[in-house]
């Protein structure tokens, strides 16, 4: 399982500039819309109420001079609409040709249908029933529903032009407000921490809330740098302090290693001194390059190195019955320190060679890879998910030595040089460790 994924990406979020164009967009449609419903209802609503009291009054004054005069048939002053009077007599004509109206309480009513040749008709209804007569005022609407339909195409268009116009709008209102925003981002995405008193960002914006978020920025920044320098003395100061013992304790061991008279013990002991105090040296030197994020220089051939190792951990292995085993490419080099590789390396095979007790630790040089293969204990899924991270000491750990930084500073180097860095249970038992290299510039 891969230690060093990728970062993971955010969800999908619309950008500001989107959200605001679509906020006009939307406010525009909803407000035209809005305003053209408005218009079409008030104009029916005041048609309606006009045209029904043209027709209550005509029908009103048609039966009253109907009733003043029977045998004349009074004219209408208004255009458009069609008079009918029954008297008691023509009842049944009336039933007989238009039911419809025979059956229609007194009142406006609307009545729309086909005529014989198929052609569309509507007209608004005028009912008054008497003892003495049945009086029907119609109301051609023909002509209302054609302007009506005209207004709603007319309405129908200015939606769809007010839309577009707020479209606009909105593009051009994001493009301002938002100017500022993309001006401060860009600075930000430029400034790649090459200095360490970066340039102020407040001066080159307007006293507002992007020059007030530019304002935090600065003083966010240095904050921050303030931390960083002090971080880096800090580690320089360290690393200057712990190499010079280092250096005493090497020149002493060098120099007590060319005694001849030396006890086989007292040998042994020298070597492992003169072994801890190299790892030392190569563990600070790839702490203080990680400190500064920069990579070390010179290649390093990863046979040599690994042999090294499993040499130093060979005379550490006292009584315990474990074979260590070397392998593959002799010839592969990468582009880093032998300080950095060593490190990363030695992680890998010091956990094979600490968790297995019996067995062999198997280390193959092959392509662009080194593999270490142990007859451990195995992997756990916890394990396997939270290894890499600083602390974490895995569930076979027991009572060993460690403080469980080990593989983190192994993430953190390969974060450094483009490498990766996995682990996975083995075919039967232990773990397969994997550390893979980018290519040798």
């Amino acid at each position: 399982m891969p230690a060093t994924g990728g970062r993971r990406r955010a969800p999908y979020r619309r950008r500001l500039r989107s959200r605001i164009i679509v906020s006009f967009v939307l406010l525009g449609f909803c407000l035209t819309t809005l305003f053209a419903f408005a218009t079409n209802w008030a104009r029916a609503r005041v048609e309606n109420q006009l045209v029904e009291d043209v027709m209550n009054r005509n029908i009103d004054e048609y039966a009253r001079r109907f009733q003043f005069d029977p045998s004349r048939s009074p004219d209408l002053p208004v255009q458009q609409i069609r008079a009918f009077v029954y008297t008691p007599d023509k009842f049944d004509r009336v039933r007989e040709e238009r039911p419809e109206w025979a059956e229609l309480p007194n009142g406006n009513h609307n009545v729309t249908g086909l005529e014989e040749n198929g052609k569309a008709f509507s007209y608004k209804l005028a009912v008054r029933k008497t003892p003495e007569a049945w009086f029907f005022l119609a109301y051609d609407m023909t002509e209302s529903i054609r302007v009506e339909q005209q207004l709603k195409r007319a309405l129908f268009i200015s939606v769809l032009v007010f839309s577009v116009l707020s479209l606009v709008l909105g593009w051009w209102s994001a493009s301002k407000v938002m100017k500022p925003v993309s001006d401060l981002a860009a600075r930000l995405r430029a400034y790649r921490g090459g200095t360490s008193d970066p340039e102020p960002l407040a001066p080159r914006f307007p006293d507002d809330e992007v020059g007030q978020l530019a304002q935090a920025l600065d003083d966010y920044s240095a904050r921050l740098t303030e931390v960083v320098q002090r971080d880096r003395e800090f580690n320089a100061d360290v690393s200057h302090e712990l190499r010079t013992p280092l250096a005493v304790i090497r020149g002493a061991t060098e120099l007590l290693l060319t005694r001849p008279d030396l006890d086989p013990k007292v040998l042994q002991r020298l070597q492992r001194i003169q072994r801890a105090e190299q790892q030392c040296t190569d563990l600070i030197g790839s702490l203080l390059l990680l400190s500064r994020n920069e990579r070390g220089q010179g290649n390093s051939n990863v046979w040599r190195v690994a042999e090294q190792l499993l040499e130093a951990h060979r005379a550490q292995l006292g009584g315990k019955p474990l074979e260590l085993m070397l392998e593959g490419d002799r010839e592969l080099v990468v582009d880093a320190p032998e300080s950095a590789l060593s490190v990363a390396l030695g992680n890998l095979i010091g956990n094979a060679v600490k968790y297995s007790q019996e067995g062999s630790v198997r280390v193959n040089v092959t392509g662009d890879q080194v593999e270490v293969t142990d007859s451990g204990p195995g992997l756990s899924a916890e394990d396997a998910a939270k290894l890499f991270q600083r602390g974490y000491r895995g569930t076979h750990a027991g009572h060993s030595q460690g403080g469980g930084i080990g593989l983190s500073i192994v993430s953190r180097l390969c974060d450094l040089y483009g490498w990766q860095v996995s682990v996975r249970p083995g075919e039967t038992r232990g773990v397969v460790a994997t550390l893979k290299f980018s290519p040798a510039a």
